[in-house]
């Protein structure tokens, strides 16, 4: 399998009612996907393969916004 497959189907694994830990992993993997992804892109230069990174940074993105929770409120 390679990386743009494995790519595939981490986007469209379901990302709902996950735990902590879960998303940690999926975090790392999707960091992973990208950082290897962009090593591709240097060499191809394929618009398709920079789109695909674009939506793995968004789930990215999503993800790591709902580790970190909301701040607490001063008063």
């Amino acid at each position: 399998m390679n990386l743009t497959e494995r790519a595939l189907e981490f986007e469209s694994r379901k990302k709902s009612s996950l735990s902590t830990s879960d998303r940690v992993k999926f975090s790392r993997e999707a960091k992973e996907l990208i950082l290897g992804l962009n090593e591709e892109y240097k060499i191809n230069k394929d618009p398709a393969t920079m789109d695909l990174m674009k939506r793995l940074t968004a789930i990215k993105q999503k993800i790591e916004k709902r580790l970190k929770g909301r701040p607490i409120s001063e008063v």
